[in-house]
Parts: C-alpha cells; structure tokens; sequence
C-alpha cells in the first residue's frame, strides 16, 4: 500500500494517507496563536479541515480525535467552538487531556485520524 504524506517538513508532515485511513499530526494555531482557547480552535479546526480537504476526506469522516488543552479550566470554551464545528451524528471517539504544550502561546493542540 502506498503513503502519502502532505506538508513534508523536517520533523513530521502534517498529515500522513495510508491506505484509506489518514492521520494528522498535532495542529496548533497558525493565525490565533496568543490569543483565546475558542480564538485557537477554530483556528485550528480550520487547518483540520483544509489537511483533511487535501487527503480526500473531512471532518464527518473522524475515527478519533486527541485534544490537548494547557488549563483544563478552558474545556467549556473549546468545546463551544468544537460542537458547533463536528457533525452530529458523526462525532468521533475523543480524548481531551491538560499538558504543557510546545510554547505558551499554545493552549490548544488536536490531533485526528480519519477514514478517506
């Protein structure tokens, strides 16, 4: 089977495709970083469902999704922006934990597996 592998970088690519299943690395806020945790998931769903545009699938097609927050304080938050951005009735398996993150303009990381 082949792999594909979409915004190639040093360290990682930001999205792999392996058969039909693709798999997103840990996106952070390009445009929101320093801003609110609602600021940075929609930021981040918006790069979420351009890297899942460009390995033929999207967001109602989530098998499972990591979430991790800096303050589990902001779960309310994020999930406000993250419920009316999922398709109901097509919600994923979903995991939500607090970690430091990369930098603290990060608050918001998410990570997802789809089918294609």
């Amino acid at each position: 089977m082949s792999i594909q592998r979409i915004a190639i970088g040093p360290r990682m690519s930001k999205a792999v495709v392996h058969g039909n299943t693709v798999y997103l690395a840990g996106q952070v806020a390009d445009k929101a970083a320093g801003k609110s945790v609602a600021e940075q998931t929609a930021d981040i769903l918006g790069i979420i469902d351009g890297l899942l545009a460009e390995a033929g699938s999207d967001k109602s097609k989530l098998l499972m999704v990591n979430i991790w927050l800096s303050d589990m304080s902001t779960f309310a938050e994020m999930n406000g922006v993250w419920d009316k951005w999922v398709v109901a009735g097509q919600t994923p398996g979903r995991a939500t934990v607090e970690a430091k993150l990369a930098g603290p303009q990060f608050t918001v990381e998410i990570a997802v597996i789809a089918a294609k």
